[in-house]
């Protein structure tokens, strides 16, 4: 542990495992065994406990149907069903006491002051990532009303924006959503955008993160930020969480290939802070996001794990970099 300090994980997929049959109650072991999917897990609320995570952005992601995802969506009906599924999912955690669902910065910070590793559930700002489960900007109020704090229009290509992958700007509907959110209060969440819906994006709602986003200087690919994209979220006071595929910390790696040295995520979250500076860098690792443990760096076996980052970084930034920064954007601007 870090002190008093908790972890904040600005970007896990919980109720989306969940939802194509992961139960997150178990122990890691026991999940192991029974787990559905590929990749091996690293994510249960016990992981997480162990850990240090008191708080996380959970995302509500609707999977869009593609060779690899047949039952995925094929309309906007399709994503409001499955982001409905994982809402249902998050509260019926929620009455069994695995998480609290935050929606005010007050909240956040009264979380923080109470949370103790031991006892308290794992605090959760919904976050949808890929806008598509919204029939348009007048449904906005809907999904605000049910807790959603945090909207990423983008994840590939939707009906809102161009994603990762996919170009292009924002389309009109795209455009009547950032001045809703902006109205909302509804945050931005930048990841996955491409990059001209981005640059239209913030000068529309510019109350802005990048939930789960690495440096494109090191890894250029559109998937990750420009250094002027980066400055820019940074200037309009926005956090950037870093991502711990390895995929993400260096260029070419594949899936099969040797896991990477734990050092490159430092060597990520340095190239950050250099960008934007030590108070605008944050953890979005996104474990279990589409990966396993085989593709995360080696040393990194579980969310238990989480806390060797912080030897990565210097002794002044650590609790900001592990959760202080997020903490404070959060308690202020939710």
């Amino acid at each position: 542990m870090l002190g008093r300090i908790m972890i904040v994980d600005a970007h896990l997929d919980l109720a989306y495992n969940a939802m194509l049959g992961r139960d997150l109650t178990l122990s890691l072991g026991a999940l192991r065994e029974q787990d559905p999917l590929t990749d091996r897990a690293t994510v249960t609320f016990e992981t997480l406990r162990r850990g240090g995570v008191g708080l996380c952005l959970g995302t509500l992601f609707a999977m869009p149907q593609d060779a690899a995802h047949p039952w995925g969506y094929e309309d906007w009906q399709g994503a409001r069903a499955q982001a409905q599924r994982q809402l249902e999912q998050y509260l019926r955690w929620q009455d069994h006491g695995h998480v609290v669902l935050l929606t005010s910065g007050q909240e956040v910070v009264e979380h923080a002051r109470r949370w103790s590793a031991d006892t308290s559930p794992l605090g959760v700002v919904l976050l949808m990532e890929g806008a598509d489960p919204l029939r348009a900007a007048d449904d906005l109020p809907y999904w605000a009303g049910a807790g959603v704090r945090v909207i990423g229009p983008a994840w590939k290509r939707t009906r809102f924006a161009g994603g990762t992958g996919e170009s292009g700007g924002l389309t009109e509907r795209g455009e009547d959503l950032m001045v809703a959110m902006r109205e909302l209060g509804v945050i931005l969440d930048a990841s996955h955008l491409a990059e001209e819906a981005f640059w239209q994006a913030i000068n529309l709602q510019p109350k802005v993160i990048a939930s789960h986003s690495n440096a494109r200087a090191i890894v250029p690919t559109d998937r990750h930020l420009s250094a002027d994209m980066l400055r820019a979220v940074a200037q309009l006071g926005g956090v950037t969480g870093c991502v711990l595929f390895n995929k993400f910390l260096r260029a070419g790696w594949e899936r099969g290939d040797a896991r990477l040295p734990l050092e490159l995520v430092g060597e990520m979250l340095h190239h950050l802070a250099q960008e934007v500076g030590w108070d605008k860098v944050g953890l979005g690792s996104d474990l279990d996001g589409g990966f396993g443990v085989h593709e995360l760096p080696r040393g990194l076996e579980s969310a238990a794990d989480l806390p060797r980052l912080a030897q990565l970084l210097p002794d002044e930034h650590r609790e900001q970099v592990m959760g202080g920064n997020w903490l404070k954007w959060l308690g202020a601007q939710l």
